[in-house]
């Protein structure tokens, strides 16, 4: 036998041991303890800048040029609390170091840390790689090189005659009517479009938009659309609303839950995953998911009518009747299990079957009134009955109907802008308890306070609490709400229990093998850029052996393990907002500086020619 070919099997037997021992070997840093967790791409000159030491908790750090010149020294302050591991760790603080460069952190006896950067805007290049991520999640169109480079791909999921499933069959669509449901982004690692998980995701990004219209307006992205005057975000998002308006049964106004397989897609590339698509039951969480997205979308695409003619109308006549239909089926759970008892085929794909809707109603009409200026549809949410405050997730999105009342308090009136004051006050008590008690952690981060955070997705929980210190700061305007938003984003890039920056792309120790198909099928070695994985999970619900079970070290970079190392469009959803919301506030905040110079020189100037 040949070991010299290639093709040989025993050969790629072999190749495929030694890569695993590599990888092993290499990942090793990763469950060391004695490494300098920081955030990989870098820091603001004033912002905030820690590193963490794990295994050490006296002496000195330096900072260092990557020329090897010492350009700061302080002492290791030791935290309060061990990791999750009971390794004890202490603060390198370099806030005080304000000059811009590339840099490493020191610790006599440690590696130096990964290279970094301090400088303006050093997050703007993942920040606009975590929204251009969505192109490359766009089904039904070809990806070509000019703008997807070595990603491009040919088309897949054309979505022009996907199949009525028995379980959504109306008098108007039988079973088997062919409707065509083209567009929008495939949800995660599969192929398949789900209204649930969309609306979270559209959600959040319409509020980036709404939040911070002239930054994301500058953000350029190179898709097709750019250059049509309107911001590029906005084209994304649009791709995806144009999916979720074909959802909707236009007889009764009810939305199909999702559009699927009946069975996940091996890991193959689109044009090559040809199985039968069909859209299932509909529900009442897709159906008031959808009528939030619609109403957000009718205000915010309402001043682009020239480009998007009747967009912002059909959005907000889609969203009402959306309404109605809930209205009437309040109560309509998508369970899959029991679906399956009655109906063929068999649907397998992921569930997003959530059975309590109160929160749906709250995030729907609030957006709603807020677009309408009709309060009735506040009036029949009683949004304050329930003071818990569950950080937003695809099956909790009480809080998103909170953001947005915040945000357009000035557009209400009548029993909605009665219950404002509260609202903010439970906002501003629910990013105080975040914080509370991060200064004392292991990792100095808002995240991670307790082993239950690390679970399926936390890498979005990490994203979505620094969403919402960012918004009550937005809100107050206290600047320790954004800086311990910015502790989050130091987490998900590199200041955490594993050494990984979570972000495809950018990082030192990034995700090579995401839980993605077309990452993994597609023939080039670097996955597609700028999506957030999954992150630390002890549950390991794929049966992967991770290097760890610890909360905050059950973490592999293995595209098998989907319970860790998938990607979602709702995970990046927040991840994109945080990091872009940074980066749009440090640019108003450097804008402001450069103000207050310029009014400084010219008032001295004025008062030399006075002299």
């Amino acid at each position: 036998m040949n070991l010299l070919n290639y093709n040989c099997p025993m050969l790629k037997r072999f190749c495929l041991v030694l890569v695993v021992l590599f990888t092993c070997f290499s990942n090793s840093s990763a469950q060391n303890p004695n490494n300098i967790a920081l955030n990989q791409l870098g820091f603001y000159p004033n912002a905030p800048k820690v590193a963490i030491v794990s295994g050490v908790t006296t002496g000195r750090f330096t900072l260092k040029s990557t020329a090897g010149k010492v350009v700061f020294s302080r002492k290791l302050k030791a935290s309060g609390k061990p990791d999750f591991a009971g390794v004890k760790t202490a603060s390198a603080n370099f806030s005080a170091f304000h000059q811009t460069g590339k840099f490493v952190v020191a610790v006599a006896g440690l590696p130096d840390s990964y290279p970094f950067d301090i400088k303006p805007n050093v997050f703007a290049n993942a920040a606009k790689a975590s929204v251009k991520a969505y192109y490359f999640m766009r089904a039904s169109t070809a990806l070509p090189e000019k703008f997807a480079g070595k990603w491009h791909r040919t088309a897949g999921h054309p979505d022009t005659a996907v199949l009525v499933h028995p379980s959504a069959a109306s008098a108007n669509r039988p079973a088997g009517t062919k409707i065509a449901a083209p567009k929008g982004w495939y949800d995660a690692g599969d192929y398949n479009k789900y209204i649930v998980n969309s609306g979270i995701a559209t959600g959040t990004l319409l509020s980036l938009y709404e939040d911070f219209p002239e930054y994301m307006g500058s953000v350029k992205t190179n898709i097709p659309e750019s250059g049509n005057q309107v911001p590029d975000l906005l084209n994304e998002v649009l791709w995806n609303l144009r999916w979720m308006l074909s959802m909707q049964d236009p007889e009764d106004g009810g939305v199909y839950n999702k559009l699927t397989n009946a069975v996940f897609d091996v890991m193959e590339m689109p044009e090559k995953a040809t199985a039968p698509r069909y859209v299932v039951q509909k529900g009442t969480a897709a159906t008031l998911d959808f009528a939030a997205v619609m109403a957000q979308a009718a205000r915010i695409f309402k001043p682009f009518s020239v480009q998007f003619p009747g967009l912002s109308d059909s959005c907000l006549a889609a969203s009402k009747k959306a309404w109605q239909w809930a209205a009437k089926n309040p109560n309509v759970q998508y369970d899959q299990e029991a679906m399956n008892q009655k109906f063929d085929p068999k649907i397998t794909t992921g569930p997003y079957g959530d059975a309590f809707f109160t929160d749906e109603f709250i995030w729907a009409g609030s957006e709603l009134t807020i677009t309408t200026g009709d309060d009735a549809y506040y009036k029949s949410i009683n949004a304050l009955a329930n003071p818990a405050m569950p950080l937003p997730n695809w099956a909790q999105v009480k809080l998103l109907g909170y953001y947005s009342l915040a945000k357009n308090q000035n557009q209400l009136t009548g029993q909605a802008k009665a219950d404002l004051p509260e609202i903010k006050k439970r906002l501003v008590a629910f990013a105080d308890q975040l914080i509370s008690g991060a200064d004392a952690t292991a990792f100095h981060t808002v995240f991670g306070k307790s082993a239950r955070e690390f679970n399926w997705g936390s890498n979005s929980s990490a994203a979505n609490q620094g969403v919402a210190l960012i918004k009550v700061y937005q809100l107050t305007g206290k600047q320790k709400y954004l800086d311990y938003a910015l502790t989050n984003l130091d987490y998900l890039l590199g200041r955490n229990a594993t050494g990984y920056s979570f972000l495809t792309g950018y990082g030192s120790k990034t995700p090579m093998h995401p839980h993605h198909r077309p990452s993994v099928s597609d023939g080039v070695v670097d996955p597609v850029p700028g999506l957030l994985v999954a992150g630390a999970n002890p549950g390991m619900q794929d049966g992967v052996k991770y290097p760890s079970a610890i909360p905050d070290r059950a973490y592999i970079d293995d595209d098998r393990a989907y319970a860790a190392n998938e990607i979602a469009i709702n995970w990046n959803a927040p991840f994109a907002y945080l990091i872009n919301a940074v980066e749009a506030l440090q640019s108003r905040l450097n804008n402001h500086k450069v103000f207050i110079h310029f009014l400084q020189q010219l008032i001295m100037g004025k008062y030399q020619k006075i002299e």
